[in-house]
């Protein structure tokens, strides 16, 4: 059952990703990078259907990813590969959703970011760009990252030089909506906080975390660097939602206490988000 649950997810996924290219990238000229990027690039300059050039293009650096990188991508990565030029192909025909290039940029990047997002649940991939920033990565040793962003970038500028600057800037939006996008589907709407707490009232901060706000307390072993003597540092993690309520309970037991607040887009365990 969960590998058809990861299946659906791939399938549903890579739907997405083709429909937002077919209703706002492509009508739009926005090449924001990946495969799809090339192939608008291509069906303006060429007019070669998108659904084909990405064909063309997957298949070999799947083909080449077996062979450099190893099997490790399977079937599952064959069929988002496969599959979402299927959809482009199919649902080419729709009416485009806007001929605003800001709009197209904007709720392209979503839909792409969540479709990918989807996919990315289902423990695959579409292959394409991603595959060969792979493959760069392991021949250069440069990181994945600047990777993926050196051959993205390529596509971002080669779609200034094609159609014009604007459209240029108008791919770099929706590259970074679809990077945002993506992060929330994978992290989730719901965010915590992760407090480090310094107080020479420990005991009554831990008490008052423990009991006011319902929340487990980590006690960590640390030394004063300026002091040379042992301060505990008190870990709670909350919800964003108590955030407040932490800060003005700690002021109001130790108002010279030393507290930290990060965000942590994460949380697995008991009282958030299950493993």
């Amino acid at each position: 059952m969960e590998q058809l649950f990861e299946i659906l997810y791939i399938l549903v996924g890579s739907a997405l990703v083709a429909i937002a290219f077919n209703l706002f990238l492509l009508p739009n000229r926005v090449a924001s990078g990946g495969v799809s990027g090339i192939s608008t690039i291509i069906d303006a300059t060429l007019g070669w259907e998108p659904a084909y050039v990405q064909w063309a293009l997957n298949i070999p650096l799947f083909i080449a990813g077996v062979i450099f990188l190893g099997r490790q991508f399977g079937a599952k990565t064959l069929i988002g590969t496969m599959f979402l030029p299927f959809v482009v192909y199919v649902t080419k025909h729709m009416e485009p959703a806007t001929h605003d290039p800001l709009l197209g940029a904007l709720f392209g990047g979503v839909g792409v970011g969540l479709g990918l997002g989807i996919v990315f649940r289902g423990k695959a991939s579409t292959g394409g760009t991603d595959l060969a920033a792979q493959i760069i990565h392991k021949f250069t040793g440069l990181s994945l990252g600047l990777c993926v962003a050196l051959i993205d970038g390529v596509i971002v500028l080669t779609a200034a030089i094609v159609f014009d600057l604007e459209r240029g800037l108008y791919a770099l939006i929706g590259l970074y909506v679809t990077s945002k996008t993506i992060d929330l589907v994978q992290v989730g709407v719901r965010r915590s906080k992760m407090a480090l707490i310094i107080t020479q009232k420990e005991e009554d901060v831990r008490k008052a975390v423990l009991n006011e706000i319902d929340r487990g307390v980590t006690r960590l072993s640390a030394m004063g660097g300026y002091t040379d003597t042992e301060r505990p540092v008190l870990m709670v993690v909350i919800d964003q939602t108590e955030f407040t309520k932490l800060k003005q309970m700690i002021k109001a037991i130790d108002p010279t206490a030393f507290v930290i607040i990060t965000d942590a887009s994460d949380v697995l365990g008991e009282g958030f988000k299950q493993a």
